[in-house]
């Protein structure tokens, strides 16, 4: 072999062994340093629960989660969040343990596109409540005075969407015998104040701001569903509970029966699971922390932090459960 052969060879040997240092030691094989040191916490809209009780988690993370720093994003919430996961535009989201379900297995609004398999749970955190939200002096008083109304659905795509569809259906109430607005919380509670809108369902946890803020300065109501469409919806969906809105949550003349689902952290399916430890532990660790900022800190709990967990939970929060004694198998 000449001395001009041994040096090529030399010198792959060497880019080979380079190769395979950048990748073997973490330059793209490692999850522990493909986490980012800043990362996006995809939230809702500034007038929803989503936001605030996102930015009171991020303040936590980046106060106790060494080297990490969590940045909120106001988002159209559920289905805009897990797309942002999807492309790269978010590490972190809260969404509907519903909506997540639907996406995860490609079907009600996600149906005709690929699953979406990029996201993991971390734990669900506290009641979504779906509220049905009209003017003292509407006149409504069932799901069936809806009809030849103007009703807010909610964004295009978002779990208030899906929500309204499915109580709607199981009350006999089809799209076409109402008048459809797609709008926000804010947007929607503008409505009913200026009374271009006589409805809107609100999906959050309560009390939600753009209700109580319309509450303040107008007289509402927030309906019942009927018994038999609660029974429905809970035997039809997995993921409804019934529940029971309180009339002093907005000062109204009564409480409001209706249903609700959990809201669920969820991450990037590809961060580490000391990452995720890290920052499950953190969260039920200091959950008094989260109190002190947003009301429904004091609805988190850790016993029920795997309760409705409708998509396989990220390995890191999994073990963090399994330490505590919960069941997640």
């Amino acid at each position: 072999m000449n001395k001009m052969n041994k040096k090529v060879i030399a010198v792959i040997t060497a880019i080979m062994l380079l190769a395979t240092c950048l990748t073997g030691c973490g330059g793209g094989g490692g999850n522990e340093s493909a986490d980012p040191a800043r990362i996006s916490f995809a939230s809702g809209g500034t007038s929803g629960t989503y936001y605030p009780i996102a930015g009171a988690i991020s303040t936590l993370w980046t106060d106790k989660v060494e080297g990490l720093t969590v940045d909120v994003q106001s988002t159209g919430a559920s289905a805009e969040n897990l797309n942002l996961i999807k492309n790269g535009e978010a590490e972190v989201a809260l969404v509907q343990n519903d909506v997540m379900y639907y996406a995860y297995t490609a079907t009600e609004s996600f149906a005709g596109v690929d699953k979406n398999e990029s996201f993991a749970t971390l734990g669900t955190v506290y009641p979504e409540v779906v509220q049905l939200v009209v003017a003292g002096d509407s006149g409504i008083e069932t799901l069936a005075d809806l009809k030849g109304k103007a009703v807010s659905i909610g964004d295009v795509g978002s779990g208030v969407e899906s929500n309204a569809k499915q109580i709607l259906a199981a009350a006999g109430i089809g799209l076409d015998e109402i008048t459809v607005r797609n709008l926000g919380f804010g947007e929607s509670a503008n409505g009913i104040k200026d009374k271009t809108l006589d409805a809107a369902f609100v999906t959050a946890g309560t009390p939600t701001t753009a209700v109580t803020e319309l509450a303040a300065t107008n007289d509402i109501k927030v309906l019942s569903l009927d018994q038999a469409v609660i029974d429905k919806l809970c035997a039809d969906y997995g993921y409804y509970t019934a529940f029971t809105i309180p009339a002093d949550v907005y000062g109204t003349a009564a409480d409001a029966n209706t249903v609700a689902v959990k809201a669920t952290i969820v991450v990037k399916a590809d961060l580490s699971e000391e990452l995720v430890y890290n920052m499950t532990k953190t969260l039920f660790e200091n959950l008094d922390v989260v109190a002190e900022s947003h009301a429904k800190g004091k609805e988190m709990k850790l016993e029920s932090a795997v309760d409705g967990v409708s998509v396989p939970l990220h390995p890191g929060a999994a073990k963090y459960y399994a330490e505590q004694g919960l069941d997640v198998e």
